[in-house]
């Protein structure tokens, strides 16, 4: 994991590199006649000549996404590099002030997903499954015991998933003394691994400490969350994983994490629901199919819940449609903003075109080059930095990603579940009947924390006086998500988190930056 700056003197040249799957961040831009650069948007921010305009149109992606997709930021004249990616800036881009636009054609990526699938799906593994399973149990074996290498205290955090459980098995084999793990609890039953994490540690016998996390700690953590994660940022497990980091530092500097498993693997439901929808609609006419879709937009509570979801996936003319739309929070952000419209993002150039048979590994690519980079990694990446705890990812070894995408998708799923050749790597170490069980996530219960301990801190950030002053949402929108959601209605609490986590962002802005630069 590296983002770094590479300054040539001779030739009086800046190169900006970025890690294979972006890990680590790296924004760029124009401040005045200067070209910057930085790990954080706020040192891009804080620079003399530095303008904070607003991107509407990345605010639009950001209602839909809950999180501002890649090279775009939430500024105008600032942007990501692109993972894999190298960006040269001759003297000539300085003295003739070259626009981003045209630096962005510049950009050459030293190793591409897109091509990892491509050969991985042209030439696969030819082994067995047996011999698969081997081959990945060495790859990650070594991908962890790599990142064991540390001269500071060193742990992971357990989730008790599949996962984070893999990583801490391979760690524990690996080491002769008890290794130290950290789980974040809920008192909500749906969103609690805490106790499967426990069972898993007792199982493998580490050094085991749990959080089960309060009304007043949530309360204290939400004001700083704009602080944490530098531009909007929506994911709600965004808090539960800045607690366990902060709850890992306690103990330790480097700890090991799981992500990556999802993308890999196929975790996630979508991979299941999706590709079910797709062909049971690809077989009715398309008359027959839009109609059906209206149907079920009929019989729907709101633009939000399931029957409306599986009606637009009715209606995609493609995956990536569809696609979009599962991973959506806001299906139509033009409703919802003053200004500002959807423009094509970089995941979806890198998609254009691209033939993966298999719908849920063409979905799973799709997570791989967007919501894990700008989602997942993102948010586990602020929430560690925040406290100084640095992560590391065994899952994610490019050799690992590359390994995975040769495997047939057979090999990964069935009709029901997902992963199965790394659960049967898990299960060398730990009994089935410790991880056979659905998949829960590292979601945060907004859904009772909003009408609850959270009301107020959302009230004073929706109130209609607000709204209309700042100018960014349609103000009577807005409030009526927010009452058709207290009165326990429709269930509008992914948008209004959205929303929240860029009001509360927005506020914070305006206190750090002179209101000369703000627009």
């Amino acid at each position: 994991m590296f983002a770094f700056a590479l300054w040539d003197n001779k030739n009086r040249s800046l190169t900006l590199v970025r890690d294979r799957v972006g890990k680590k961040p790296l924004y760029y831009g124009w401040a005045g006649n200067d070209f910057v650069f930085g790990s954080e948007l706020r040192a891009l921010s804080a620079y003399p000549g530095f303008l904070g305009e607003i991107n509407r149109d990345a605010l639009a992606l950001f209602l839909r996404y809950s999180y501002v997709p890649a090279p775009l930021s939430i500024y105008k004249n600032a942007y990501k590099l692109m993972p894999g990616a190298m960006l040269t800036i001759l003297p000539g881009d300085i003295s003739k002030r070259t626009s981003i636009e045209s630096l962005n054609r510049k950009i050459e990526f030293y190793w591409s997903a897109r091509q990892v699938v491509e050969k991985g799906i042209m030439q696969p593994f030819g082994g067995t499954e047996a011999e698969a399973e081997q081959a990945l149990h060495e790859l990650l074996k070594d991908a962890a015991s790599s990142r064991m290498i540390s001269d500071v205290p060193l742990g992971a955090l357990l989730s008790g998933g599949i996962d984070s459980s893999t990583v801490v098995s391979l760690m524990q084999a690996n080491n002769t003394r008890p290794i130290k793990t950290f789980t974040i609890g809920f008192s909500q039953k749906q969103h609690n691994e805490a106790e499967f994490a426990k069972a898993v540690a007792q199982h493998l016998g580490t050094d085991h400490t749990e959080l089960y996390v309060t009304d007043r700690e949530v309360l204290d953590v939400v004001p700083e969350l704009a602080s944490i994660y530098d531009e909007p940022f929506a994911d709600s497990s965004q808090v539960p994983t800045y607690l366990i980091s902060k709850l890992a530092r306690t103990k330790l500097t480097v700890a090991l994490t799981g992500d990556g498993g999802d993308e890999l693997f196929c975790g996630y439901r979508r991979y299941f629901r999706g590709p079910l929808i797709w062909k049971a609609s690809r077989a009715l006419p398309k008359f027959l199919r839009h109609s059906a879709a209206m149907i079920l937009k009929a019989f729907s509570r709101s633009p939000e819940d399931r029957l409306s979801k599986i009606a637009i996936d009715m209606m995609a003319e493609n995956i990536l449609d569809m696609y979009i739309n599962r991973i959506s929070a806001a299906r139509r952000p033009e409703l919802i903003l003053k200004k500002g419209a959807e423009i094509s993002t970089g995941f979806m150039e890198i998609a254009q075109g691209i033939d993966i048979p298999d719908v849920a590994q063409h979905m799973m690519f799709l997570d791989m080059i967007n919501y894990l980079t700008d989602d997942i990694l993102a948010k586990v990446d602020r929430a560690s930095m925040a406290v100084s705890l640095e992560l590391r990812n065994p899952i994610l070894d490019y050799r690992v990603i590359e390994f995975a995408w040769q495997l047939p998708p057979y090999m990964k799923m069935d009709t029901k579940q997902g992963k199965l050749i790394l659960k049967r790597v898990l299960e060398r170490y730990i009994p089935t009947e410790l991880i056979d069980r659905p998949k829960m996530g590292f979601g945060a219960p907004t859904s009772s924390w909003l009408p609850g301990p959270l009301k107020d801190w959302a009230e004073a950030l929706l109130s209609e006086e607000r709204l209309k002053t700042e100018g960014f949402f349609e103000s009577e929108v807005v409030r009526g998500f927010w009452a058709g959601f207290l009165s326990k209605k429709y269930k509008y609490h992914h948008i209004l988190w959205n929303i929240l986590m860029f009001q509360a962002w927005n506020e914070k802005r305006n206190r750090d930056i002179p209101s000369s630069l703000i627009h």
